[in-house]
């Protein structure tokens, strides 16, 4: 048998070393997952631990105690290495040493060292990502925090690397149906510009030469077309100050506010305003409520996924009603923004104790709602766009050919 050197953690947070004997290497880390213990490094005594080696690089990575803002896409990446490691009983630190040598993105290299050196100085997983909210999200730290305290990090994972997939999935929808309307108001403002700019002043000597008096909608277009053809500069500038007060306007508070609520009066976009909003919420609860957080803090992390202040603030309220006693579907009913059949799912999970299966169920449902409200307002939105374009080809047809035919009238 050979002697194995080894670290570990005990109750997740005291260090202790020590020395085993045992065939292998898998049969060590058994023997002191056995002993109570969660093993970060394990190596035969004459060999050389290859996360120690790691450690003694010359030129670190990254600047120690500074990580870089992950996306959405790169959590997904990361968690979703973490869990297959964790998965298949490799320990956390020897996970984030493969991520650190072998993840394509040199982002996540940078994340997984910094995290891996804070870990092995004594922290805990949940412990040192705490340390970074903004990189990673209350969510993903309360929901990792509670996994880590009931010994059930990997099936946390499992479920975190579910629900940011799932996040993933509404933000490509709501894009995708965005995109459309988007790209027609882009490509209308192009046809605008140029028409006004190069294609009315050709018109111009035409028009002159008539000696008449032009209708009010052409003078008014010449005359507009003349001061952007003239006064060029201002049309980036215009564009620009529009894109940056727009931008301005959605993330001011006063206005966002009531922005927020301006749309939750208008028919389909409420609609996808509220359902998109709650498709995070309870996904983030029922992950929450599954990984043995308590009522109140899944309601606290579930908050944080809405993006509308209305929504928010509601479900603000009925969070401190369940922390006065209240049951969870009776608080929520008092938001008068949940749909309600949500509010029997969550009432029956609770008279039945199944408030997990049934906040699955719920996700389920709301998800299916969600693609129904994102196809009708796909539907909707062509021949509205069909509309507004014809309007514009029909203005500037109009501006264009009315002095032609006033002419040919006298």
């Amino acid at each position: 048998m050979t002697i194995y050197n080894y670290t570990a953690l005990k109750n997740n947070k005291d260090i202790v070393k020590g020395k085993i004997e045992a065939n292998n290497l898998r049969e060590a880390r058994e023997n002191i997952r056995a002993l109570g213990f969660i093993p970060t490094k394990v190596e035969a005594e004459q060999q050389k631990n290859f996360a120690e080696a790691a450690a003694e690089k010359d030129v670190p990575l990254a600047k120690k105690g500074k990580i870089t803002k992950l996306g959405l896409q790169d959590k997904i990446d990361f968690t979703s290495t973490l869990q297959i490691l964790a998965q298949s009983g490799i320990p956390i630190i020897e996970s984030l040493l493969f991520i650190e040598n072998d993840a394509a993105k040199l982002k996540l290299r940078l994340v997984a060292q910094e995290l891996r050196r804070q870990i092995m100085n004594g922290a805990t997983f949940a412990d040192t990502i705490a340390r970074y909210p903004e990189q990673f999200g209350q969510i993903y730290i309360g929901l990792c925090k509670a996994g880590e305290d009931s010994g059930e990090l990997e099936k946390t994972l499992e479920r975190l690397l579910e629900l940011l997939n799932k996040q993933a999935v509404i933000k490509s929808k709501v894009i995708g149906t965005l995109m459309y309307p988007i790209f027609v108001i882009v490509l209308a403002i192009i046809i605008i510009l140029v028409m006004l700019m190069f294609v009315f002043p050709v018109f111009a000597d035409m028009f002159d030469q008539m000696g008449k008096q032009l209708p009010w909608i052409t003078a008014t277009l010449m005359d507009i077309g003349v001061t952007l053809k003239t006064y060029w500069y201002l049309v980036p500038l215009g564009l620009g100050g529009a894109v940056f007060l727009i931008s301005f306007l959605f993330k001011w508070q006063p206005t966002k506010r009531k922005i927020d609520e301006y749309v939750l009066k208008i028919p389909i976009i409420s609609d996808l305003m509220q359902y998109s909003d709650f498709s995070n919420f309870i996904a983030v609860l029922q992950v929450a409520y599954d990984a043995g957080v308590p009522i109140v803090e899944c309601l606290y992390l579930a908050n944080l996924t809405l993006t509308n202040y209305v929504l928010q603030t509601r479900v603000v309220t009925a969070t401190a009603k369940v922390q006065q006693g209240q049951h969870l579907s009776t608080a929520l009913r008092t938001t008068r923004v949940m749909p309600k059949m949500i509010l029997f799912m969550i009432a029956t999970g609770e008279q039945s104790g199944r408030l997990g299966d049934m906040l699955m169920q719920a996700t389920n449902f709301i998800d299916k709602k969600l693609d129904g409200i994102i196809d009708t307002m796909t539907k909707a939105i062509e021949p509205i766009m069909l509309i507004v374009i014809g309007g514009i080809v029909l203005t500037l047809a109009l501006a264009l050919y009315l002095p032609l035919f006033g002419s040919y009238m006298q």
